[in-house]
């Protein structure tokens, strides 16, 4: 059998891709959320506390579940009453103005060639299904997976979410979910993240890579004999710069810490929105 382009069609297999740092440089939902703020869907004086949640997950490296469910609240009473038209309009718009530059062109091509296979290739991300089902069209994948929330019968958001956000185990269960509505075979599927909180979208299929992974997924990934493909610049310059910030406060490593804590305070406006860890 072949697809509509003249590729045969491998029936059963599929490839997951997660978003954030696996597809595109930089979390999805923080460049939602600033596109967001600036059209004044939340208050800035959010930010802050917001901010200081992000940067002590990102000193412990652990989640604060009140933390989460604290952000879950806040953000979802940020959109509350807003047109889902409005949101997959602007999911539209944030993806051409700062999106499809941030494409890993390496990710790409893997799943290209899934693609080409004839393969499915899905997006599996905590961000909202709108963006994710945009980034997965734009770039002529199957489909996307990702956290919905509710819209009553008058086409505006609730303020609640229908299930959980697709984080973690969640991602699990929504793949189980949609490899047997669709008939997938998960030993011969394929899963990439960047994330040990994938461990459990990871362990479900036959293959599994880690690309551009944390630190607890590359100990992971190399105890279970996973592929690992890391395309990132910047860690790199991270690793290089660490001897100098040991051995006194250079401009360069002052400058490092500062990115961090940029990156910090742009990842807690993603925070008003879906408390999401990709």
């Amino acid at each position: 059998m072949q697809t509509s382009d003249g590729i045969p069609s491998d029936n059963g297999s599929a490839a997951f891709f997660d978003i954030d740092n696996t597809l595109i440089k930089g979390a999805s939902i923080v460049i939602l959320g600033i596109g967001l703020a600036r059209r004044g869907f939340f208050r800035p004086s959010a930010v802050a506390m917001m901010a200081w949640k992000q940067l002590k997950f990102r000193i412990s490296g652990t989640e604060n579940a009140a933390d989460v469910a604290q952000g879950r609240r806040m953000a979802l009473s940020f959109i509350r009453g807003q047109k889902m038209s409005d949101l997959e309009a602007l999911a539209e718009e944030i993806y051409d103005d700062s999106i499809g530059d941030r494409i890993y062109e390496a990710t790409h091509e893997m799943a290209q060639l899934h693609l080409e296979a004839g393969q499915e290739v899905w997006l599996v991300s905590a961000t909202p299904i709108q963006l994710a089902q945009v980034i997965a069209r734009r770039n002529g994948f199957t489909g996307a997976l990702g956290t919905v929330a509710e819209v009553g019968p008058d086409g505006l958001l609730t303020g609640e979410l229908v299930g959980e956000i697709l984080h973690g185990p969640g991602k699990r269960t929504a793949v189980e979910k949609l490899a047997e509505e669709r008939g997938l075979d998960l030993a011969r599927c394929t899963a990439y993240s960047d994330s040990v909180n994938d461990i459990p979208m990871l362990t479900l299929t036959g293959t599994s890579v880690a690309i551009n992974p944390d630190r607890k997924l590359r100990d992971e990934a190399q105890s279970r004999g996973w592929a690992i493909r890391d395309y990132r610049m910047m860690r790199r310059a991270l690793r290089r710069s660490r001897s100098a910030a040991q051995a006194g406060r250079s401009p360069i490593a002052l400058g490092l810490v500062g990115a961090a804590l940029g990156t910090a305070l742009s990842v807690a406006v993603a925070r008003t929105l879906f408390s999401h860890q990709d």
